[in-house]
């Protein structure tokens, strides 16, 4: 399968998953100083909606692919009746 080339500085949905279980770690385990905490805070919160926008437009192609083949369909069911 061919990997889509993405921006330099976005990363990929796995590492912004991989990122946000990191900060998630830290702030359950008492790591982040007050001072830290809004900074990784904003971070997640940016990590996620990227993430969302990942997840959506991975949705959108998928839903297209579907529908593609939804509308071939009936196209191989006739090639297939006419070989009978």
């Amino acid at each position: 399968m061919a990997k889509q080339k993405r921006s330099t500085n976005e990363p990929s949905y796995g590492e912004a998953a991989a990122r946000l279980e990191e900060i998630l770690q830290e702030i359950e385990e008492g790591q982040v100083d007050v001072d830290e905490l809004s900074g990784l805070v904003k971070e997640a919160a940016e990590l996620v909606t990227l993430c969302r926008g990942k997840i959506q437009a991975a949705e959108m192609q998928v839903k297209t692919i579907a529908e593609q083949l939804e509308r071939e369909a009936p196209d191989a069911e006739t090639d297939e009746d006419d070989a009978e």
